[in-house]
């Protein structure tokens, strides 16, 4: 119960707020619009940023760690696919975009937080490496498997959509600040002070803005039709992704107790809203991916703190 209202809570409070201040129109659309940017185009990278750099890029980028929470989400793509196509009949292309609700958590958002209140700032070195690869390596699945759900379509060729992914990718602020964290680590470059001060100063504001701004974007995610879909989909990404996870963290690769820590609430993190972006980009089953992100959003409060109750 402890970890309910010390850790969690916090957390969706910030969320409820930023959701029941766009709901009351207390803020209008465009100012969370705003919120966001700032959130994921200047404090999220700038958070990334620094902590990329000071990483101990030889103890946290640990195979075992990585295998254990994408072993995780790749199985989780496959059941969604599978549990679309074969219980609730849906299209390859509705299934593939489903599958990837499964797949993509919101590590960002929600587990950097969670994990931060639960552990302690110095507890998010394992987090971050696996964040840094989250995004490419997601939407190279996802998109690969989208072009061959489309292959008989009559979208975009695959070389030539992949070089459009690609490029929005090198273009992602997120991605900028991951790879300039990166750079400055590996060539050992020396940040003035000042820079890296202020570097700092936006960091520290880019958990409770991303927060807030979360609560306000959930407002335009109405929950309707669709809902065993939709509560597959919550179960693969709140129980079986962490549970694939904790198993084969603690069994097979016999991660540290900080490593089980980042890799099991990384992984029972709802799951994100670039799932219902994916979802959009491509027009195929978007009801249950802003669904999903809102309804997984509200659950995650209780499966987190089951999770968060049985980790060492």
């Amino acid at each position: 119960m402890q970890a309910l209202f010390e850790v969690i809570v916090p957390v969706f409070l910030l969320v409820g707020f930023g959701y029941l201040a766009n709901w009351r129109r207390w803020i209008a659309d465009d100012a969370v619009d705003g919120v966001m940017r700032f959130a994921q185009n200047f404090a999220v990278p700038c958070l990334l940023f620094q902590s990329m750099a000071a990483l101990d890029l030889g103890a946290e980028f640990d195979l075992g760690l990585l295998s254990a929470f994408y072993a995780g989400a790749m199985a989780c793509f496959g059941l969604g696919y599978v549990g679309a196509r074969r219980l609730f009949g849906r299209s390859p292309v509705d299934a593939v975009a489903i599958g990837f609700c499964c797949l993509f958590s919101n590590t960002l958002l929600l587990g950097l937080p969670i994990m931060e209140r639960a552990y302690g700032t110095e507890s998010l070195a394992g987090n971050f490496a696996i964040i840094s690869i989250h995004a490419p390596m997601l939407y190279a699945v996802g998109v690969t498997a989208m072009e061959l759900a489309r292959s008989h379509g009559t979208g975009l060729p695959a070389r030539r959509l992949a070089r459009q992914i690609g490029g929005s990718l090198v273009r992602n602020p997120l991605v900028i600040g991951i790879t300039l964290g990166l750079a400055v680590n590996l060539a050992r470059v020396p940040m003035p002070e000042p820079f890296m001060a202020a570097v700092g100063m936006m960091a520290r504001a880019a958990l409770p803005a991303a927060l807030f701004g979360l609560g306000g974007v959930l407002v335009r995610y109405r929950p309707e039709g669709d809902m065993k879909t939709i509560l597959m989909v919550c179960a693969l990404s709140l129980l079986v992704h962490p549970a694939i996870t904790w198993g084969l963290g603690r069994h097979v690769f016999g991660l540290t107790v900080e490593q089980l820590r980042s890799a099991v609430v990384t992984a029972s993190a709802a799951p994100g809203v670039n799932a219902f972006l994916f979802s959009a980009m491509y027009g195929a089953a978007r009801r249950v991916a802003a669904s999903s992100v809102l309804i997984g959003t509200g659950l995650a409060i209780l499966t987190v703190w089951f999770w968060l109750t049985i980790l060492p």
